[in-house]
């Protein structure tokens, strides 16, 4: 019986060749990593020792250490500082021109409001938006205006008062009003012989001229049968419109009598009118001469009470 080859010596560790071979292992899965071995974790390469009091800090914990013969990277101005590429966007550069660009544009704001603003305050003053522009010349609008006016020409032809005259009165940031209507009665009379109205508007937004000279100026254009005539003297402009329908006659038609003035962005009027009728017991009402002259002179004297 022949003798077997005989095996190469083993190592002290490996068994002999008698005992039965290990089986080998299970092949590595598609899906699992291969078994690595685990090395022994290196050392950062570092010029100082760490930590140490008297070191200085390290330079960057996240730059890649220094390969020898090659140039070592440059030094990072502020080791702590978040670098672009770990999920922060990097920092904004600051503006070529420095503050001066800012300083620009907070002139040019500062310009464009004052230009603004001046624009603003040249259309009101145009337009007459600011309240100190209008020219009131010192009149007043009363609440109780009946008081106030003087219409003591009538007092001879007129001479009882009348107990209870309308009287209103408005005030508004665009507008003043007064009013009065009372009614004028002779001795003799148990009922009024006649009607005067007052009225005083102090315009404080707008202009009242070009409409206050269309409406006076233009009213026999859009009344029939009225006369208009222009008075010197009152106001900066004044205009008397009379109307006489009674023909002369005491019981029927009659007379009308209006004097509008306007000085600066006040108006005023001063209506006079008298009715006829076979049951009136005035026989002898005034004419229109006469009314049309206690007119200007009740309502210059007004307006003198009115300023102040």
């Amino acid at each position: 019986m022949s003798t077997p080859p005989q095996q190469p010596p083993s190592s002290p560790q490996q068994q002999p060749s008698s005992a039965p071979q290990q089986s080998s292992p299970p092949p590595q899965q598609p899906d699992q990593p291969p078994a690595v071995s685990p090395q022994p974790q290196q050392p950062q390469p570092t010029a100082y020792p760490y930590p140490n009091p008297q070191s200085p800090l390290p330079q960057n914990p996240y730059a890649q250490p220094t390969l020898a013969g090659q140039p070592a990277p440059p030094q990072q101005a502020n080791p702590y500082a978040v670098q672009p590429g770990y999920g922060y966007p990097p920092p904004a550069a600051p503006p070529a021109t420095g503050g001066n660009a800012a300083g620009r544009a907070v002139l040019w704001a500062v310009v464009g409001a004052v230009v603004a603003s001046a624009g603003w305050a040249a259309g009101l003053f145009l337009t007459g938006g600011f309240g100190s522009s209008a020219d009131l010349r010192g009149y007043r609008a009363p609440a109780n205006l009946c008081s106030s006016a003087d219409y003591s020409s009538f007092k001879d032809e007129y001479p009882v008062d009348d107990s209870a005259p309308t009287k209103t009165a408005m005030k508004d940031p665009a507008l003043d009003e007064s009013y009065c209507s009372l009614s004028l009665r002779k001795t003799s009379s148990s009922y009024g012989d006649a009607y005067l109205s007052v009225q005083v508007d102090l315009h404080k937004e707008t202009d009242p001229a070009p409409e206050f000279t269309a409406t006076w100026k233009n009213y026999g254009d859009s009344h029939t049968d009225y006369d208009v005539t222009p008075v010197q003297g009152i106001g900066d402009e004044a205009y008397l419109v009379t109307q006489d329908t009674s023909n002369g006659s005491t019981t029927s038609g009659s007379r009308y009598a209006t004097l509008a003035v306007r000085d600066g962005w006040m108006t005023y009027t001063m209506y006079y009118s008298a009715y006829f009728s076979s049951y009136d017991s005035d026989t002898d009402p005034p004419s229109l001469d006469d009314v049309t002259g206690w007119l200007k002179t009740d309502t210059k004297s007004t307006l003198e009470q009115l300023k102040g």
